[in-house]
């Protein structure tokens, strides 16, 4: 019988799971990003970027407006870990 601690321990590991994927999404025009999240990052694949790298759009600000994004071009294989 499953206890209260390994139910803990599936919920984590649920909430990592869609975390890292929700921070994974990919769109192909900045135009396809709706209702951008503080903090969310989105990459673009619009072709603005050098060679090997991609465009990552983020909520970086809290506005009067709502989230205002942040937009710079990173490399497409992310960093060395």
């Amino acid at each position: 019988m499953p206890g209260i601690r390994d139910m803990l321990l599936f919920m984590i590991g649920v909430l990592i799971g869609t975390t890292t994927a929700a921070n994974a999404s990919q769109v192909s025009r900045e135009t396809d990003i709706v209702n951008l999240r503080l903090g969310e990052r989105v990459l673009v694949d619009d072709g603005s970027c050098p060679a090997g790298q991609i465009k990552e759009v983020s909520g970086a600000k809290l506005g009067p407006a709502g989230v205002i994004p942040s937009r710079k071009c990173i490399s497409r294989t992310g960093p060395k870990r």
